[in-house]
This record gives structure tokens, sequence and C-alpha cells, in this order.
């Protein structure tokens, strides 16, 4: 690995393991409708083998295996890993969870039939490749599901500039077009795609150091009326709001695909 990718890699655990545990009790990711489409998206039944990829605190794990999927989970901080067994432990569900790489998977070759990630890519240094990886293990005729935030073209520069200021494991979040690309560039068929918007207050997301720069810049965006940040952000009696502009893509696996 190379020092580029493994600084990078040093800077989400310690974002991670800073924020696993309030990042597994905040109700926004585990908002109903928001789930209610990703397990739509996924389309689990009984007895399928399903990897979340990039797992954090285990939530969408734990969902899926109320289906009776055979729900395997990975993340690269084993403190959201301690997260997740703590979730299915209190949900009472059966699940596998293990420590590693996004970009390398520890999986043999079509292990499973569906394969999902959610609110991640957009802390990948390589999205490409780590959907490549998703693709590598996904069953030809399986499906793989990507949940993220993508703003519109114009915004992602602004979007950026905010999400790098709130968590500084941020790399780029696609927009839509260039997340579709890629799918066409592993030779994946498009299922679906619905776009969705994430409720949140600035201060639940923010670590305290942090909160006067990124609610200055909030700000400036309200004031100026043009939503620069593609974020819709407005000021609320509790504080600042805004949204998270989030799609679901699936696609289905190439039959013929190696």
């Amino acid at each position: 690995m190379s020092d580029a990718f493994s600084a990078h890699n040093a800077r989400v655990i310690a974002q991670f393991t800073r924020w696993a545990k309030p990042f597994a009790e905040l109700p926004v990711h585990a908002e109903a409708d928001s789930m209610e489409r990703t397990l739509d998206a996924c389309s689990v039944s009984k007895g399928m083998k399903v990897l979340d990829v990039a797992c954090g605190p285990g939530i969408v794990v734990c969902e899926l295996a109320r289906s009776g999927a055979q729900v395997t989970g990975i993340d690269l901080t084993p403190a959201m890993i301690n997260q997740a067994h703590q979730r299915a432990d209190s949900m009472g569900v059966n699940v596998e969870y293990q420590t590693g790489d996004a970009l390398h998977l520890p999986f043999d070759t079509a292990s499973f039939d569906r394969v999902v990630t959610r609110y991640s890519f957009h802390h990948m240094q390589d999205p490409g490749k780590v959907l490549a990886e998703m693709v590598r293990v996904c069953r030809p005729g399986g499906r793989v599901i990507v949940i993220d935030a993508t703003p519109a073209p114009e915004c992602q520069k602004g979007y950026d500039r905010a999400e790098t200021l709130r968590d500084p494991s941020h790399t780029s979040a696609l927009t839509l077009p260039q997340l579709l690309a890629l799918g066409g560039e592993e030779d994946l068929s498009l299922v679906m795609t619905h776009p969705y918007r994430l409720e949140s207050r600035l201060q639940d997301q923010v670590a305290p150091e942090d909160c006067s720069a990124l609610k200055a810049m909030f700000a400036e965006d309200i004031a100026s009326g043009q939503d620069h940040l593609g974020m819709g952000a407005w000021e609320a009696e509790d504080g600042i709001r805004f949204y998270f502009p989030i799609s679901i893509v699936a696609w289905t696996k190439n039959k013929l695909a190696p």
C-alpha cells in the first residue's frame, strides 16, 4: 500500500474511532424512510449471502439480517466493528463481522448474492477500485448497491469544501453521473436509481473545534440565497439544518462477466 493510501486510512480510522459511538447512536443513520428504500434496493431474501462493505456500526447489516440472509460486514475501523457487534447482540441477529480494507476484500470471487455499501464512497481515495472489488466478490447475476452523497455537478466543489471541514477523512463526493459512469466501466446493468435528501442538524455532525468555521460557511451560503453547497441549509430554532443529497444506485452484475 502506498504512503498516501496508508495516511488516508489512518485519517479514516482516527475519525471513526472518535465518532464510532455517536455515529452508531445518531437517529438519522437509521431513519426509517431511507432504510426502507435501502432494503428495497438490496432486495434480499432468506438464505442469500450478503456483504456490507464499510459497514460502520452495522446498521444496514442488522436490518438485512432480519430477512434471514447470511450477512457479513467489513469495516476498516475496529471501533466501528465493536459497535456493530453490540448492535447485533442487542437486536438478537446472527451476523458476521471482520476488520478489513474495501480496496482488498478478503473474500473469494463470486462469494455473495448482494454486495452493498452505504455512505462510504466519499471516504474512498479510489472509489472505482472499491467498486471493482465489490463486483469481483459478487456472483454473476447478483446485485451491487452503492448509496452515497451525490451533490449536483455545479455544487460538487462547494459540497466537498464543507464536508472536508466537517470530516477530514472526506475525499470527494461523486455526482450521480460520475457514479453511474463507474458502474458502466464495470459492465454493470443498471437496475434502479433513487435520489433522496437526508435532513440533519449541523451541531450533531461536527466536532466542537470545527463548529464555528463550519457555521460561518453555512451562514454565508444561507445569506447568499444561492445554495452553493448544494445542501439546502436553513436557520432553524435549534440551529442550522441541512440536507445530505443522497442517491441509491443498484446494478446487476453481468452474468457473462468473469
